[in-house]
């Protein structure tokens, strides 16, 4: 398995370099609005830890991953007014990863509206903007 790239996108992320529409963060982890949603409110969870993904995070960290999804999963449920939750996690390109730091995909549904293809269109910033307030203020709230 080749080795982690501190220069992905993921790793700017959570050193600052880049921006992200945060919906959660503490010591461990970090929750930001994919900005090319399935649906709204589509939430990467990921653990500040360099790992590469599922084969080489820390048994801890992957812990404390699936944590924080449950906590994002809660809050868009009322967030969002949800149905339902996909949790989607990918690992190598073979099985569909993309950005090579360990992510877990929190994505809120409704009952009868399908997913919209995997980075099919850039969402708005004021759209994501208002979707990260009302996501991190339910997260908060418990």
């Amino acid at each position: 398995m080749p080795s982690y790239d501190p220069n992905n996108i993921f790793a700017k992320i959570l050193r600052g370099e880049l921006p992200c529409y945060k919906v959660y963060e503490d010591d461990k982890a970090l929750a930001f609005l994919d900005i090319m949603p399935r649906a709204p409110g589509h939430t990467l969870v990921l653990p500040k830890a360099p790992a590469r993904n599922l084969l080489d995070v820390s048994a801890s960290d992957l812990a404390h991953v699936m944590t924080v999804a449950q906590k994002v999963a809660k809050g868009a449920m009322a967030a969002f007014g949800a149905d339902g939750i996909t949790i989607q996690q990918f690992n190598e390109g073979a099985g569909g990863q993309v950005v090579f730091h360990l992510h877990v995909h929190v994505i809120p549904r409704k009952a009868g509206a399908a997913m919209k293809p995997p980075a099919a269109e850039k969402e708005k910033p004021d759209a994501l903007a208002e979707q990260a307030k009302k996501l991190a203020a339910a997260i908060a709230s418990g």
